[in-house]
């Protein structure tokens, strides 16, 4: 991987972010630890934060945009996959706001994480096996495929309702 950043050094910083993450996809190559997008995290905290404040009402953005430090306009991008995923459910009017549309033990991590982040293979060859030639024969790609259903069976084990037990015996 040096070799490919001593072509790019001479370039300014924001050049050489947008080339290294193309040269990066272009050759298939996952480097670095694997991220959650930042949808999916806000997303997590925006319904963990409507399920704190259940039996109050419709939230209104705003009240959340402060508490969790998260533009409005960003939350509005964020809501929208979570309403029509039926987690979220909105109330127009001047006492208008949000709340969750199913219990908070009825939304897993796991939902939210494939709400935003899509399928759940770690590598292209599991949803497109004809991306790669050795997908039929490939022993590696068995293994990536067990550690996909294992991140994907704990997200799934975790719940809205868990993460607020937890703070509860904090």
């Amino acid at each position: 991987m040096n070799f490919l950043l001593d072509k790019i050094q001479p370039l300014k910083l924001y050049h050489t972010k947008v080339i290294y993450i193309k040269l990066i996809y272009n050759s298939s190559v996952i480097l670095g630890s694997m991220k959650l997008t930042t949808k999916t995290r806000y997303g997590a905290r925006l319904l963990l934060d409507l399920a704190q404040r259940q039996g109050k009402g419709a939230i209104q953005m705003s009240e959340i945009a402060t508490r969790q430090n998260i533009s409005i306009k960003y939350l509005e991008q964020i809501i929208r996959p979570l309403k029509k995923a039926k987690f979220v459910k909105s109330i127009r009017g001047p006492k208008g706001g949000h709340m969750l549309a199913k219990k908070p033990d009825e939304i897993t991590l796991g939902d939210v994480t494939r709400l935003f982040e899509g399928p759940s293979e770690l590598v292209d060859c599991l949803g497109n096996p004809k991306k790669c030639p050795n997908s039929d024969d490939c022993l590696v790609r068995q293994g990536w495929q067990k550690a996909a259903q294992a991140l994907y069976r704990e997200l799934d084990a975790i719940t809205i309702a868990s993460l607020l037990e937890n703070k509860k015996t904090k």
